[in-house]
């Protein structure tokens, strides 16, 4: 991979849509779902061979980076940014942006997640090297995940024409960016053949990024400018705090990409790619029995059970479901989550309850 190019991994979130499995504490990405590692330390394995350790930036906050670094012990501690306190994910590029600018002023970065499944490592790494190249065009590039179903989880992108850039590299502008939609209009976008998921992975050079920044968010564009200026100085840490807490929280899709000037996006069809943004994302990539069953105890008895999930934390409970279909049980030490599978989403409405009601031990 090229010199100039850096990951950046986004690794500072809760996760809350896999509770009660996923706490402060113990976020998504540091979960490890049928697999020997976790999340993020495949988000980072998958990278080896085209990015040296050197190369991988870490966004996070302070009580997780402890344990992202034990998790990863070959990135530099150097290279992880923490980010004082949640100001979503548009803050988070510029602040990475700004700090890989000031280290190389032909830098260009790869914005990714840290609780993504992705399958086909080679082509993953094949398309990053494509986006390279059509980012040096001054395009923000996003990758489109090909529909398979009408999803209403996701944001869609809708295609424009096709770009010529490079030898044997498909892509397309961007006609628009569309928010999660209803069923039906899933079905619309699904049959048009014409709109891609929303990965939530960018790469742009980082000039033109915090140019859109200045165009588009003057008041964060500030905030980040102030923010480079004490870059690699020994007291950077108190002036980030001091900055940080004032900047407006906004997410990189809602406050760039949607009104970006210069958009493409690039068809990753095959990539093997799963969100994990609910406990019914987990069928799409984890192994199922003869019965459709997702299994994760070390010790259960299933008596005429179909489709369901099950997840147990103790490995001395006896797990019993008896004569049940299409439910998600998940039993951890201080709870208990049963739900239907479809409706896992609202999982995230049931963490702002418990909240709400000041049972914070439970998050």
């Amino acid at each position: 991979m090229e010199s100039h190019f850096y990951a950046v991994i986004m690794a500072g979130g809760g996760g809350t849509r896999l509770w009660p499995l996923s706490r402060k504490k113990r976020p998504k990405q540091m979960l490890k779902l049928g697999n020997e590692y976790s999340l993020f330390q495949l988000a980072v394995d998958r990278l080896k061979g085209s990015f040296l350790p050197e190369q991988i930036y870490i966004v996070t906050v302070a009580e997780q980076v402890e344990i992202l670094q034990k998790q990863t012990p070959q990135i530099p501690i150097r290279n992880f940014l923490i980010e004082p306190i949640p100001r979503g994910t548009a803050s988070v590029v510029g602040y990475a942006a700004s700090v890989l600018k000031t280290k190389d002023s032909q830098a260009t970065m790869a914005v990714l997640t840290s609780d993504q499944i992705i399958e086909n490592t080679s082509l993953f790494l094949e398309l990053l090297d494509n986006a390279y190249q059509i980012a040096q065009e001054q395009y923000l590039v996003t990758l489109g995940i090909e529909p398979d179903y009408p999803a209403t989880g996701y944001g869609y992108i809708q295609r424009g024409a096709s770009l010529s850039i490079g030898d044997n590299i498909c892509a397309f502008q961007v006609s628009r960016f569309v928010e999660k939609p209803n069923e039906e209009r899933a079905k619309e976008y699904l049959n048009s053949g014409q709109y891609f998921w929303n990965s939530g992975m960018f790469i742009w050079r980082a000039d033109c990024i915090l140019d859109e920044f200045k165009r588009q968010m003057p008041s964060l564009s500030n905030s980040l400018e102030l923010i480079a200026q004490y870059i690699g100085k020994d007291d950077f840490g108190k002036y980030l705090d001091d900055i940080w807490p004032k900047i407006n929280p906004q997410t990189v899709d809602y406050g760039i990409m949607e009104n970006a000037l210069r958009v493409a996006v690039l068809p990753a069809k095959g990539l093997g790619w799963s969100d994990v943004g609910s406990w019914d994302s987990l069928f799409g990539f984890l192994d199922v029995d003869f019965d459709g069953n997702v299994i994760m105890s070390e010790k259960y008895i299933s008596f005429e059970m179909k489709n369901c999930l099950i997840k147990s934390d103790n490995p001395r409970k006896l797990i019993v479901p008896v004569g049940v279909r299409d439910l998600i049980i998940v039993d951890t030490e201080d709870a208990l989550l049963i739900c239907p599978r479809g409706q896992s989403q609202k999982v995230r409405q049931v963490v702002n309850m418990i909240n709400k009601n000041f049972w914070g031990k439970y998050l």
